[in-house]
């Protein structure tokens, strides 16, 4: 019986997603890690936004980004962009690698700044300060290049190490899978309900997001 409950339980888990009558905006996170989405299944699926990780740091960009926004669009779902903060690289090479790739289109979202990686792996000494100042920069940058305020989506480490939650005046995405996360110290505004959700919109799990109602 033990192992039947814990089979349900992971089944549950990696299938659930929230109550629509409690949070009626929902959607899809799309990572450059990510196998390739059904946009038009994530719509079926009762989603009407999707955002897409288009760079990381300087130099990386996922290469279906394009794509992708041709097809989610095409599925009629809202689409913005998200960018992976790198704290050992400096915001200038970080926003160019952004806004080469994302068009300068105010029907996309709001911008999303991923807060992940800390810079205590940086192959030299990066200050908390120098942390600070450089994400600030990035901020001002992309929000210059789309024109609307950026959303920073904070992981529970990055803001265990910085506390910046609380110290930048944005809105916020935050995740845990199945329970509401308190780690930001104050409220959010997009929430990763579940990081590993299991659909027909994709092979691979994808992250699935709820807006604050």
């Amino acid at each position: 019986m033990a192992i039947m409950a814990g089979g349900w339980l992971w089944w549950d888990v990696i299938h659930w997603t929230p109550d629509e009558a409690t949070f009626p905006d929902q959607g899809v996170l799309v990572g450059a890690e990510g196998g390739t989405v059904d946009f038009r299944a994530v719509r079926a699926l009762g989603g009407s936004f999707a955002y897409l990780e288009a760079s990381n740091g300087a130099g990386h960009q996922d290469l279906r980004f394009s794509r992708n926004l041709a097809a989610a669009r095409a599925a009629r779902l809202l689409v913005g962009a998200l960018h992976r903060f790198n704290p050992c690289e400096m915001a200038d090479g970080q926003s160019a690698n952004f806004t080469r790739l994302v068009p300068r289109d105010t029907s996309l979202l709001p911008p999303v700044i991923a807060l992940s990686q800390t810079a205590d792996g940086c192959d030299e000494r990066v200050s908390d300060a120098a942390v600070e100042s450089e994400l600030m920069t990035l901020i001002n940058q992309i929000e210059n290049h789309a024109g609307k305020a950026v959303i920073l989506k904070i992981d529970p480490e990055f803001e265990a190490r910085y506390h910046l939650a609380g110290q930048i005046e944005r809105n916020l995405w935050v995740a845990r899978t199945r329970w509401q996360p308190d780690y930001a110290g104050r409220p959010w505004l997009l929430w990763t309900a579940n990081e590993a959700l299991r659909s027909e919109a994709s092979a691979t799990p994808v992250h699935w997001v709820v807006v604050q109602p």
